[in-house]
């Protein structure tokens, strides 16, 4: 079933794709075209908080630290992060780095940015800063942040663009900052245009300005790169539509392994999926593989929990799931929800999926309804608009549903989402998960301060999770870019965030 779901789906997008026209000219001249589903919200680091405003700050706007490929804190704005006590952390700037405006960089502005969070009356990304008891500038060019109480997390939030000291709200529209781009113009919901910034620290781009021009529907981005109209496309279009482009081998595609997790929540506080046995049997009845390789085409890889597999905190060694329907059988049966009839109609019991109303995900919630079916158990597929399905998810009001977490980069996100003390509103523990040994040893993997010791205190939690099934991954998602035949220097992070875009440029003759 999941593979004539895909084909359908597939063959509907590929007559679309088949019937585009031909090269068109572009009126962007020799910019790079980089198609995006939405316009950012707000330029303002500090504040805009979707997707399309965080691409945005990662062109305009540099960090005092950024996060590798193994996700580890590396230093970018500031040469150095030293830690002389668990509540202390020093950043030692770079010298000679410049505003857009032409003004140097120094510890004013770094700390005008981080004080922000701690005003009462700012309204911006304040959440993660609760525990930064304050900021100050040792001198010209040092920075001191003094926290509450020890956080072995904190320099993953130091990686926050940097605006200008006393620059205001103007950063939502007119944003000045010290990255590879400087904004040209922006047209909500239209483009926003960025010119390169010639005097950046890291060596000016190596293209002529960059347009990221929104275009909302998924069809319409795989057709305006056949037309020749965009240049790139980052993990903004459909599995079926990406292996349609490949297949016709004109375009380039680039893949790399990424963090996003797709997941199916399970409520525990429900009286049927309280019962670990009947979580288990829903995540071996689940085929995670057929999912992976004709829904998403191969473009994702098989979960195995929350922290992604290149993250230096990832515990293989865990519990894992695989496609076995006798083995679920067998482990309802001794969860005492045996099949009333055998192999006929009757269900051993009914839930709810609940999903979005997203071809690709509604597809996926029919082939799981199918997999369950096949054990024995009926589910019902509610299928909602992003906001409404959200709603019922903090409110607990779901038995099962099906998300994405996007951009897993730090392992304290067990403790956002799996601490007993993180249900919502206070965090996003929303399948009311609680483990008392889970809870111990997050906290002190969250107090301490040396990642070999927070590595074997969330190796630990990682496997106690693993077997209490609060979640059933399905998979880490595959970060593709496809462009046209005559750009170069594409190359996709982990988190696939927009820092590479300096380094793409076009080669031979403009089309």
């Amino acid at each position: 079933m999941t593979r004539r779901l895909s084909l359908g789906l597939g063959l509907v997008i590929s007559a679309v794709l088949l019937g585009s026209g031909c090269s068109q000219a572009r009126p962007e001249g020799d910019a790079i075209v980089v198609a995006v589903t939405n316009s950012p919200l707000n330029l303002d680091p500090r504040v805009g908080a979707d997707e399309a405003s965080q691409k945005a700050h990662q062109l305009l706007f540099s960090t005092l630290v950024r996060i590798n490929d193994d996700f580890r804190i590396v230093p970018e704005l500031a040469e150095a992060i030293e830690q002389p006590d668990p509540l202390t952390y020093i950043a030692r700037l770079r010298r000679g780095v410049r505003f857009h405006n032409g003004a140097e960089l120094t510890s004013d502005d770094v700390v005008y940015t981080f004080r922000s969070f701690l005003d009462p009356a700012f309204r911006g990304r304040s959440g993660a800063y609760r525990n930064l008891a304050s900021v100050e500038a040792a001198d010209r060019y040092t920075v001191v942040f003094r926290l509450k109480e020890p956080f072995g997390s904190f320099p993953v939030n130091l990686v926050m663009g940097i605006v200008q000291a006393g620059s205001g709200r103007a950063n939502e529209r007119q944003p000045i900052g010290t990255g590879p781009y400087k904004l040209a113009s922006f047209v909500q919901d239209d483009r926003l245009v960025l010119a390169p910034f010639e005097e950046h620290y890291g060596g000016a781009p190596a293209n002529q300005g960059l347009v990221l021009k929104v275009v909302p529907d998924d069809t319409m981005r795989g057709l305006e790169l056949r037309k020749g109209t965009v240049d790139l496309v980052v993990n903004d279009l459909a599995p079926d539509i990406i292996w349609q482009l490949r297949e016709e081998g004109r375009l380039q595609v680039e893949t790399a392994p990424g963090s996003d997790y797709a997941y199916v929540g399970l409520n525990l506080r429900d009286p049927i999926l309280q019962h670990a046995g009947v979580r288990r049997a829903i995540g071996f009845a689940i085929d995670r593989e057929a999912i992976v390789q004709y829904l998403r085409r191969g473009f994702a890889s098989v979960a195995i929990g929350i922290v992604p597999p290149m993250s230096w905190a990832f515990e293989r060694d865990v519990f894992t799931l695989r496609h076995d329907p006798a083995h679920a059988r067998r482990l309802l049966d001794e969860a005492g929800f045996e099949d009333p009839d055998g192999d006929g109609p009757q269900p051993r019991f009914r839930l709810t999926l609940k999903t979005s109303t997203s071809e690709v995900y509604r597809v996926q919630a029919a082939a799981i309804q199918h997999d369950l079916a096949d054990v024995g158990i009926e589910v019902d597929i509610k299928s909602s608009e992003f906001q409404t399905l959200f709603a019922d998810v903090v409110r607990g009001n779901f038995q099962l549903y099906t998300l994405q977490f996007v951009g897993v980069t730090d392992p304290d996100m067990l403790r956002r989402v799996f601490h007993s003390r993180q249900a919502p509103p206070a965090g996003l523990n929303r399948v009311f998960y609680s483990n008392p040994e889970v809870d111990e040893l997050i906290d002190a993997a969250t107090r301490a301060v040396k990642d070999d010791e927070r590595r074997v205190l969330y190796a630990s939690a990682q496997r106690l999770i693993a077997e209490d099934i609060p979640y059933v991954g399905l998979w880490y998602k595959t970060n593709v870019a496809v462009f046209q035949p005559d750009i170069t220097g594409v190359r996709l992070s982990p988190i696939a965030d927009f820092t590479f875009l300096k380094d793409v440029r076009r080669e031979g003759p403009h089309r």
